[in-house]
């Protein structure tokens, strides 16, 4: 594996309904991710590094094999690692699973500071009308309460939080023939 150095802004927070309070930017999260994956895939030798502060530091690793990515991002608010890819074994937490018949895309497991989370991005031949209630029966079962469910054109989305900070967020949109899929699970920091 090779390994490297980017900068990183502000720990990320799991919960899919980050306030300002929690986290800077929630946006900073999915570009610091981008940015480790870009810097790998475009260079022949994926390793580098930058620096943005002395305390905010992003090490990563990627397996040229697999395209696994490892990835620990330090900052003065905490730690937090991720292990990213399309062979990575998702570690769902709170009894979700994968969509049962689908195709798994990407997956990003997420420890910070203790909150453990996993993002799993899918590909199913079912409606997101189907999967949504798939994963609402899931979020029931684990205790939390769906806050958000929204219908528009081919696609549906469902958000929700629990006890202990736990929460989900689910995406699903119909493109041709399939739908895609992006799940957000963490057991939130009073796991």
């Amino acid at each position: 594996m090779d390994q490297g150095r980017l900068s990183a802004l502000r720990a990320p927070c799991l919960r899919p309904a980050c306030g300002p309070q929690e986290m800077e930017n929630p946006m900073r999260f999915p570009l610091i991710v981008a940015a480790s994956l870009a810097l790998a895939a475009c260079s022949a030798d994926p390793s580098g590094t930058a620096e943005q502060a002395e305390e905010d530091t992003m090490d990563f690793s990627v397996d040229e094999q697999t395209g696994e990515t490892r990835s620990t991002i330090t900052t003065q608010d905490g730690t937090a690692t991720m292990q990213s890819g399309p062979n990575v074994q998702a570690r769902l937490p709170l009894g979700f699973d994968v969509y049962p018949g689908a195709s798994v895309v990407s997956v990003t497991n997420i420890d910070s500071n203790g909150e453990k989370g996993s993002l799993v991005t899918l590909e199913s031949s079912d409606t997101p009308d189907k999967i949504a209630e798939y994963y609402s029966t899931k979020a029931e079962s684990a205790g939390l309460g769906i806050a958000m469910d929204l219908k528009a054109g081919t696609s549906r989305s469902l958000a929700g939080e629990g006890p202990g900070g736990a929460s989900f967020s689910l995406h699903a949109v119909e493109k041709g023939s399939a739908t895609d899929v992006q799940l957000m699970v963490s057991e939130g920091p009073g796991a």
